[in-house]
């Protein structure tokens, strides 16, 4: 079975579409706003792993939101570009000039669909609500040929409101339909079942994609997107790691990883370059200053790590014992000390390409080698992970906050006393605090240099590699009202470490406060 698509053409029925929302839904998420800088990288890095669609946010929620999404649009080659809109005129334009600039864009407009959503939040009838899903289709037309339309809360809707839903957005101009597990309620039996009756209850269920987003908050979410393509979707939501509203969503690797490793079952193919899913992983956590658990599947440092001596010894008689995928299909490499204080830039070059990081610049290139070559005075040995380290600090957007220089004295009997140099939109501020232990100084600096009504939530130091003189890891969360950022800093010292998190937080807070959330829908 196979049919034509407005952006794709013809699609044969063992393609999978994937719809990446990690700008959009995973941008929600407390913590993990980007700028414009960040979203644009993003979007380059997922074009190249070779995601269909890139949702690159909700041009209506803010100026920030419209911008980023018009810019992804007009600079992101490959990808389908895709704007999220209400059923809502305001919405929908912001949406449509938003998208505008891209080879190949498309409108996603939703409306939820259940009882409790359509009494509670919509305070709209049922009949209102089909009025709403025609008119959204209708108008997404006038701006693009590739519409897609979401039932929110479709696994909680009854089901022949739900197939009333879909008719209705299919006769109104829908190309895709998309039937979300917005709270992670379902089960993949449920998700198989939905699908399964659509496709076969919906007129025109066949000229149309059936897309399936799931969240995570019973852990359901790839096993209930597995379960979806069982049941016909062949359309994936899904973010890098996982992130999203609440417990996250469908992991992109996973599902890819899913799909690849078990062929023999699910029988699909994506046009997912699945070397680069690691380097993705990364380029993620640098961005949001959250890093991936170590048992993360796929991604976690841990993934392919064998410490039980049964294991162990069974690897080293055939990989296949424990291993159901080889570490270089998702971007690991075996190399692990390479480096030193000998090595020069051109070897540097070559580990950062096999690291994954093929898309940096010049500046942030040779600001990682001069770090680079001061840790190597200071350590015998610089491992992968300490190479990762620096360059995710440098390859940071610090788009208004810098630290310079930080210079500190204190012991048993004296206080802590730090003086502090930072940049402030260029212009630099020279600070001098003291504080109950050298982290508490340096922070006390930092708000002198820069004030601000943001608290400390948290605070943790893990060390990048093993030994003494392994770089610390720090990570600092911020919250400022409803706000919640983290940042992460690493370095030899750990107060420098502390201070580089610290301005990471703080300069996620400044997007933070940018933007705005849209209000709902309401008759």
């Amino acid at each position: 079975m196979s049919f034509q698509h407005p952006s794709f053409g013809h699609i044969a029925d063992n393609r999978v579409i994937i719809f990446d929302t990690t700008l959009r839904d995973g941008e929600q998420s407390p913590g993990f706003s980007m700028n414009l800088g960040e979203k644009l990288r993003m979007a380059h890095a997922l074009a190249a792993l070779g995601v269909d669609v890139i949702e690159a946010g909700f041009p209506a929620a803010s100026e920030g939101d419209f911008e980023s999404v018009k810019q992804i649009a007009d600079k992101v080659d490959g990808p389908v570009i895709c704007g999220l809109a209400r059923s809502a005129p305001r919405d929908i334009e912001a949406a449509g000039k938003a998208i505008k600039g891209a080879r190949r864009g498309r409108i996603h407009n939703f409306i939820s669909t259940s009882p409790l959503h359509m009494k509670y939040k919509l305070r709209m009838e049922p009949e209102k609500v089909l009025e709403l899903i025609a008119f959204g289709n209708r108008e997404s037309r006038r701006y693009t040929d590739d519409v897609e339309w979401s039932a929110e809360d479709g696994s909680r809707t009854d089901p022949e409101f739900l197939c009333r839903c879909v008719e209705t957005a299919i006769a109104n101009g829908a190309t895709t339909i998309n039937i979300p597990d917005t709270v992670g309620f379902a089960t993949p039996d449920e998700m198989e079942r939905i699908f399964s009756m659509l496709r076969e209850r919906v007129p025109g269920a066949d000229q149309v994609i059936f897309s399936t987003h799931n969240h995570n908050d019973l852990g359901l979410a790839v096993g209930n997107t597995l379960a979806a393509v069982e049941g016909g979707a062949r359309q994936i939501e899904c973010t890098i790691n996982g992130i999203g509203e609440r417990a996250g969503n469908a992991a992109l690797e996973e599902v890819v990883m899913a799909l690849r490793t078990r062929h023999d079952r699910y029988g699909m193919e994506t046009g997912i370059e699945t070397p680069r899913l690691l380097g993705m992983s990364r380029l993620l956590a640098t961005i949001t200053g959250f890093d991936v658990q170590p048992n993360k599947a796929i991604v976690g440092r841990n993934a392919f790590a064998h410490e039980s001596g049964i294991h162990q010894d069974g690897i080293l008689k055939h990989a296949g014992t424990y291993e159901i995928m080889t570490p270089e299909s998702v971007g690991w490499t075996s190399t692990s000390l390479v480096l030193g204080k000998h090595s020069g830039r051109a070897a540097f070059r070559d580990k950062l390409k096999a690291l994954g990081y093929d898309d940096l610049t010049e500046e942030t290139v040779n600001a990682a080698f001069q770090r680079f070559k001061t840790l190597a005075d200071q350590k015998k040995i610089v491992f992968d992970d300490d190479v990762r380290a620096l360059v995710d600090d440098e390859s940071r957007d610090h788009e208004r906050v810098r630290l310079t220089s930080l210079e500190l004295t204190g012991g048993t009997k004296h206080a802590a006393q730090v003086a502090l140099e930072i940049e402030v939109d260029g212009e630099a501020r020279h600070v001098s605090a003291t504080g109950n232990g050298p982290v508490d100084a340096v922070f006390r600096a930092i708000g002198e240099a820069f004030p601000h009504e943001a608290t400390l939530a948290l605070f943790s130091v893990a060390n990048v590699t093993e030994g003494t003189d392994a770089q610390a890891r720090t990570t600092v969360r911020l919250q400022e009202g409803g706000r919640l950022v983290d940042g992460q800093g690493s370095d030899p010292d750990t107060v420098v470490s502390a201070a580089r998190a610290y301005i990471h937080a703080l300069n996620k807070l400044l997007v933070k406060r940018l933007r705005g959330e849209p209000e709902e829908l309401s008759a």
